[in-house]
């Protein structure tokens, strides 16, 4: 039997656990704000493009990071016009990639709903994204918002780098522990570091701030990731897993730290078996349990957990209060959520 290592207790102090409203019930009036303004600002005059952004709006996420500009604007002053900008830049860029994504990965659905490329087909998608793209460029250049425009497009270079390695590791098959950091690093933590560091500049003009948030961001984006991937190699702590990126062959943290413990054979017989395009359940599962037996869970979660760690330790360097109390929350959150 796989044992429950997902349940272990972590190092770092916890809070009381709170639903996801409950910890952004501080921002939740500008969270509702930045709908109105997300949406005026993806307002267009051409039919098919305005009824497929119309589709896109009703799929709606946990807006976790836009609720990280709005809670690290708030550690330094008050949401603004320019928070608002920044957020909207970001959940542009984020849906951008999300869509583009979906069409590389011939993705059906997206967040409960039938995917873009899947009811539009692959061309529209693509001409979504550079819409997408090209209107958070333009809303930075209608606000005159030059440094979050630099700091988002490090992240969009970033993110595109990240991608990239990625899929040269996947034909090659040579992912490593150190590899596998620096596409996480690109792919994902540089756009969540993006956030905390664009709400920072919307509300402080301190060079020290924002690179301090930036990097918190990225802390807690390398978190975030780890636990992405934590969760194809569920059981019961998030319900029945998909084992998605086991299909599709992604070597994460958990699966290369178990390679590293394993026997030559043990190791020849995975790499077979996570090699192959089509695998059976059997196969999948045999994956999952090896995985498990030789520690590549329990390993993978301690790496989060100390990145987390990162993050609250640089936070708890800023002065007490709620607001930064709601961020330690919305950390905490992110590790420990369970899809």
């Amino acid at each position: 039997m796989i044992d429950t290592e997902l349940k272990e207790v972590t190092k770092f102090k916890r809070t009381d656990k709170k639903t996801l409203k409950q910890i952004t019930n501080p921002v939740s009036d500008s969270l509702s704000e930045f709908r109105s303004f997300y949406k005026d600002e993806l307002r267009t005059d051409v039919f098919l493009l305005d009824k497929i952004v119309q589709y896109l709006l009703r799929q709606k996420g946990k807006e976790i990071r836009p609720t990280l500009v709005f809670m690290s604007a708030r550690l330094f002053g008050d949401v603004n016009e320019r928070s608002y900008v920044a957020a909207t830049m970001i959940e542009l860029l984020h849906t951008a990639t999300l869509i583009h994504d979906d069409v590389v990965d011939d993705a059906e659905v997206r967040r409960g709903f039938l995917s873009i490329n899947k009811v539009w087909k692959n061309k529209a998608s693509v001409l979504l994204g550079d819409y997408l793209l090209s209107k958070g460029l333009l809303t930075a250049l209608d606000y005159e918002e030059f440094k979050l425009l630099k700091v988002l497009s490090d992240a969009v270079k970033k993110m595109s780098e990240g991608e990239l390695r990625q899929f040269k590791a996947a034909r090659l098959f040579n992912m490593d522990e150190e590899y596998y950091f620096k596409v996480i690093s690109e792919k994902t933590a540089s756009l969540i570091a993006a956030c905390c560091e664009c709400g920072a500049v919307s509300t402080s003009d301190d060079p020290a701030i924002h690179q301090k948030m930036h990097d918190i961001g990225m802390n807690t984006g390398i978190a975030f990731q780890i636990r992405d991937d934590l969760f194809d190699y569920g059981v019961d702590d998030i319900g029945k897993p998909k084992r998605n990126d086991i299909q599709e062959r992604k070597v994460t943290l958990p699966f290369i730290k178990a390679l590293d413990n394993a026997s030559f054979f043990e190791t020849i017989r995975m790499r077979h078996l996570m090699r192959k395009r089509k695998k059976s359940n059997d196969e999948i599962e045999e994956i999952v349990q090896f995985v498990h037996d030789k520690g590549g869970i329990k390993y993978a979660r301690s790496i989060m957990n100390e990145y987390a760690q990162r993050a609250l330790d640089e936070l708890s360097t800023l002065p007490e209060s709620a607001e930064r109390t709601s961020f330690e929350e919305l950390i905490t959150f992110i590790i420990e959520r369970k899809r």
